[in-house]
């Protein structure tokens, strides 16, 4: 009977923190969701910024608006091993052409769902920059592992006691967080997971590094458990790639910066009757307008360029970045 009790009461907490307050479900992304499924790639790093109770105090913890990671392996029809794919089968029955990310959350443990799943949040990509095809691979295959291990409660607690003195806490109150426990974990966090992953083919998140006796330089991995989102973010090791709703899209010879919406709020004449709202476009209608709007050329910027209505040329052009753009 207590044990029941103990489930009942463990599941709406859960359900509580896992909630959007109703000051948070009237967001909308701030980037734009096709561009970003177009351009991800396996083994990226996805940072969402949370909108859940527990995201506001994993927002306070870490002292930074990004309160969740998950790690994309991409859809199950590219995976060619088959042990792998009879492993995603286990906790993901639906299309096999769905990009898939593998993440950990509270109450459900490590998991697998489509990125599909997180229209209205606002995303950012860590891409681990020179990671080659191989240990890219085996990133998506040890964080395919990790699938139905539990979320680590006492590892959010933990971090949380880093708020406090350490000297002042009682010594069974003090965070495991330094403890070295051997062997492969039964429970683990969103950004742990994702860290381990990447260590176990030695590529740097935010290594320890230090200098030995003879001024040789050496890197030490740190504890998985120690990491946050943030840490992905802040790292000189991974890319960071944002796609913005407007801006960065260009539309004949201006970019789409010059014909936002924009609605001054300092003028208090201003009046929502004055607004004409035909010519003011709905977000989704303006959404489906910008995915449609293709990249310019390579020869379209040197032409704008060199047109003699521009004040001066561009000079600092990357050439890479624009046949990217292009393709």
């Amino acid at each position: 009977m207590f044990t029941k009790v103990k489930i009942w009461l463990w599941t709406q907490i859960v359900e509580w923190l896992n909630g959007i307050p109703k000051r948070n479900q009237q967001q909308q992304a701030i980037n734009n969701t096709d561009h970003l499924l177009r351009d991800v790639r396996p083994a990226d790093v996805i940072l969402f910024e949370g909108r859940s109770r527990v995201g506001e105090v994993i927002k306070i913890i870490t002292l930074s608006p990004w309160t969740h990671a998950a790690l994309y392996i991409g859809r199950l029809i590219d995976i060619k091993d088959d042990a792998q794919k009879n492993k995603i089968r286990e906790f993901y029955d639906g299309d096999e052409t769905t990009p898939l990310i593998i993440e950990s959350l509270l109450g459900y443990g490590t998991i697998i769902n489509p990125i599909t799943n997180y229209p209205d949040d606002n995303l950012r990509i860590c891409r681990p920059h020179e990671l080659n095809y191989t240990d890219q691979n085996k990133v998506v295959c040890f964080a395919i592992e990790h699938l139905g291990l539990l979320y680590d409660v006492r590892q959010l607690l933990d971090l949380a006691r880093f708020m406090f003195p350490y000297a002042i806490l009682p010594r069974s109150w003090r965070s495991s967080l330094f403890q070295h426990n051997a062997g492969r974990p039964t429970h683990i966090i969103c950004s742990g997971m994702i860290a381990r992953c990447f260590q176990s083919v030695n590529y740097p998140i935010l290594p320890t590094i230090k200098a030995d006796n003879n001024d040789q330089v050496r890197f030490y991995k740190r504890n998985f458990r120690h990491f946050v989102p943030a840490d992905f973010d802040y790292s000189p090791y991974f890319k960071i790639i944002k796609f913005p709703v407007w801006g960065d899209k260009w539309h004949s010879q201006h970019t789409r910066y010059q014909s936002l919406p924009w609605q001054d709020s300092d003028k208090k004449t201003t009046t929502s009757s004055q607004i004409d709202k035909n010519k003011t476009p709905r977000f989704s209608t303006w959404l489906a307008e910008i995915s449609t709007i293709k990249a310019p050329s390579t020869k379209d910027i040197i032409k704008i360029n060199k047109s003699p209505n521009r004040s001066e040329p561009i000079s600092d052009i990357n050439a890479d970045s624009l046949s990217a753009r292009s393709k």
